[in-house]
């Protein structure tokens, strides 16, 4: 009996609910200490994941979660830069 391969859990910063690893969009801390969108879920640093929504971005940026989560202050425009990648 074939066994299905696990799928990595995340949790969104902003609303807490766990998804697939994959339904999430990464924000990470680069070791500089740049604070970037990692599109591909695998640049080097401390991540902190978001929802692809609006609403979980503002959420994050706003209220200061994903601040909180990457352990250095969040500039305003990283919403602008989160919510070009969602599309």
């Amino acid at each position: 009996m074939r066994r299905s391969p696990r799928v990595p859990q995340r949790t969104c910063v902003a609303c807490r609910q766990v998804r697939p690893k994959g339904e999430l969009l990464r924000v990470v801390r680069t070791p500089q200490g740049d604070v970037l969108v990692d599109a591909t879920g695998k640049s080097a640093g401390r991540g902190a994941y978001v929802c692809r929504s609006r609403q979980c971005a503002e959420r994050a940026v706003g209220q200061k979660k994903l601040a909180r989560a990457l352990g250095v202050a969040v500039e305003s425009h990283l919403l602008e830069c989160i919510v070009s990648e969602l599309g």
